[in-house]
């Protein structure tokens, strides 16, 4: 499983359900890579895409306690999600979102891609510091 994300310097990664920054070649970067892959999320993070609705060309998997898109796969806790994640070869699985889901997830990761941004954004969500994690 890998991670893929950007951040700020303080390791910011959204404002109001949204991404700080608008970068073309991250954007790019992230459709290329997770396209056909597996990608998991948080509700929230799902609730950001347009019309709440899932990526197209992607096994979408939304961890949430609450009721969500038919058109996803929803699994409702960390039990559930590692079974449902069984059934996907480990290097297509790409955590996307948000904050909670990526800091609960990380720790799993073989790998996590990150665009940083030489700026402050005004984040109000952030992830761990990956320049302090081993």
């Amino acid at each position: 499983m890998k991670a893929i994300f950007h951040a700020d310097r303080e390791w910011g990664i959204g404002k109001k359900n949204d991404l700080m920054f608008s970068l073309p070649l991250d954007m790019k970067f992230f459709r290329e890579t997770t396209k056909d892959k597996i990608i998991v999320m948080g509700r929230n993070t799902l609730n950001s895409f347009p019309n709440g609705k899932p990526l197209k060309n992607r096994v979408n998997i939304v961890l949430s306690s609450k009721k969500v898109d038919e058109d996803v796969i929803a699994v409702h806790n960390s039990d559930e999600l590692f079974e449902e994640l069984k059934k996907y070869p480990e290097d297509d699985v790409y955590v996307i979102g948000g904050a909670s889901v990526y800091n609960m997830l990380m720790p799993y990761c073989s790998e996590v891609l990150v665009t940083k941004v030489d700026a402050i954004g005004g984040a109000e969500v952030y992830v761990n510091n990956l320049d302090e994690d081993d």
